[in-house]
Order: structure tokens, then sequence, then C-alpha cells
């Protein structure tokens, strides 16, 4: 869901949730604890990355392209979030005029930018900030569904 929002702002027009602040913190609140969630039940299932993989390769072949797909088109949207978006981030308004961070080496600072050029860094800024999160959401996907596939294979050793 995040990584497809992140790819609706290449789409002209205005753009989805720019002024609300709500889409992050709900972001915040489900990202933690599943994130965690996902963690400890990596480390509870006490495989190494090796053996994480090896369980991954076992999961259902749309299972393993879903993930993956979701894995590439959050590493494209980052980088061609970072890539066109220049060296300027932190869109704001002030008093009606349009400002940007410049990080730019040797002339890092605020700077006044045209509106086309604050809606493009906004797109850029929105697109990296739901590409993150999108990803370790998937993430924690492989790392449950892979943790789930060593458990199962744990679980038929057993019975044996």
């Amino acid at each position: 869901m995040l990584l497809s929002l992140a790819m609706v702002t290449w789409l002209p027009g205005t753009l989805p949730l720019a002024g609300s602040q709500w889409p992050m913190v709900a972001i915040a609140v489900f990202l933690f604890p599943i994130f965690i969630a996902a963690l400890v039940r990596m480390l509870l299932s006490r495989a190494d990355r090796h053996s994480m993989w090896l369980a991954f390769r076992c999961l259902p072949g749309k299972v393993q392209a879903a993930l993956g797909a979701l894995v590439i088109s959050g590493v494209t949207l980052m980088f061609f979030s970072t890539v066109g978006g220049g060296n300027w981030q932190a869109p704001e308004t002030k008093d009606g005029r349009y400002f940007v961070f410049d990080t730019t080496p040797g002339a890092r600072g605020t700077i006044e930018v045209s509106h086309s050029q604050y809606e493009a860094v906004l797109e850029s800024d929105q697109r990296f900030m739901l590409a993150i999160p999108g990803m370790l959401f998937a993430g924690a996907a492989y790392v449950v569904f892979a943790a789930g596939e060593l458990r199962r294979a744990d679980a038929g050793l057993r019975s044996s």
C-alpha cells in the first residue's frame, strides 16, 4: 500500500495526503510493533542468515515473487527519489513563500524556490518517506514468512 502511494506521486495532479501528518503517525504506530515482532520471531527461531534464506527459498513461488517485487519496487522508488530530487529536501512554506533545505556541500542552508520546484521537492520527499516504511514492512514480511517456514520444518522433523 505504501509503495503504491509512493508511485502515485509521479502522476500529475494533486499530491495524495500532501498536507496531512497523520499518515506518518499511522505508519510509525504500525511499523515499529510489527517490525519488532518480526525481529523477535526471527531471534526466537535461532536461525542464521543462511538458514533464513533457505527457508525463504522453500516458500511458494508466488510469495517469493510478491516479496521480491515489493523490495525491487521499493529500491527503485528510493533510487529515483534520491537521484531526481537533487540536493534539496524538507520543503516548507512561510508567509506564502516556498523554501527548501539545500544540502549542497559548501552551500548548505534554506533557500527560496518557485512553486513548481517546491512541488517537485515535496513529491520526492513524500516518495522517499513512503518507500522506506514500505520496504521495512516487506522486510518484516520476509522475516515472518521465513521464520514460519523454519518453524514448520522443525515441527515436521519432530513429528517424524
